[in-house]
């Protein structure tokens, strides 16, 4: 599958001996792990979907996945990046567990020429079969709201014609606000977690959560928090009628090949933990 004019990514990509696939970068091996994105129903939560996230491996030892991407050339980040998405499409039928959609990131800062990016979707989107996909398991996180509005919406138009769905990432942050998500009107909109956790601080916290998810909900779009890492986390955002729960406290990522745990998740049980966490207002 190339994806990169002057080098094919499909050159960097190996199997392993038990079947999962890998990508090799300088010294890096690069693995695909996956982490569960939840649902709530009743009183527990179900693993509706995973993301694919890059595991980088050097000397046979897990390295810091914004260290390595910090360190790519920035004449490189395309073709890694194409690779590591290849890797994630590949991967996904290794969890071996049916009815799973797959969140992927898309960054259009490493390839802001319209006609490049254009191509690069068409292409990708014409290969999903070939990895036992349908453009309607997928979803596409926008991860670098600074690039031209102009040509993030010609790229949603695109994936959208092909039936791919639209998550806006680290909503709360930087250039993701609401004017962006009136503009690419997406199917779902990410809260960022670092954002997340820090505005859990606040006495008041889920008094001023609810108006929010309600609002993006007005617009059509279904709410995700990532970074769900302490009972409180979980609390507020249950509270405030959240759609979709992502982060340590539910499920970590886990290595492309590993059992998947499909058993509901007790909220309770998670929310009993609070008792036992340091008190967050004092």
């Amino acid at each position: 599958m190339r994806l990169e004019r002057r080098r094919n990514v499909g050159d960097a990509i190996f199997v392993d001996e038990v079947g999962i696939e890998y990508g090799v970068h300088g010294d890096f091996r690069l693995r695909s792990a996956y982490q569960p994105i939840f649902a709530p129903l009743g009183g527990t939560l179900h693993a509706v979907a995973v993301e694919g996230l890059i595991e980088p491996h050097r000397g046979g030892r897990a390295g810091s996945p914004r260290a390595f991407f910090e360190s790519i050339a920035m004449s490189d980040r395309l073709f890694v990046e194409t690779m590591c998405r290849v890797l994630h499409l590949r991967n996904f039928q290794n969890i071996g567990v049916d009815g799973l959609d797959l969140f992927f990131n898309y960054n259009p800062m490493v390839n802001d020429h319209p006609g490049r990016a254009l191509a690069e979707i068409r292409l990708m989107s014409r290969h999903l079969g070939e990895f036992g996909l349908a453009p309607g398991m997928l979803v596409c996180e926008i991860t670098e709201q600074a690039a031209d509005d102009a040509l993030l919406a010609r790229l949603v138009r695109e994936m959208r014609r092909d039936g791919i769905r639209i998550a806006i990432d680290d909503f709360g942050t930087g250039h993701s606000t609401e004017e962006r998500v009136s503009l690419l009107q997406p199917d779902i909109v990410k809260i960022d977690g670092g954002w997340f956790g820090e505005f859990c601080r606040h006495a008041a916290a889920e008094r001023f959560f609810r108006p929010l998810v309600s609002s993006l909900h007005d617009r059509g779009a279904r709410v995700l928090v990532e970074g769900i890492e302490q009972p409180t986390h979980l609390r507020v955002a249950l509270d405030g009628g959240v759609d979709l729960l992502q982060g340590f406290l539910l499920a970590r990522p886990a290595l492309a090949g590993t059992i998947f745990d499909e058993k509901p998740i007790a909220i309770d049980a998670l929310l009993g933990k609070e008792n036992n966490v340091v008190p967050l207002f004092g």
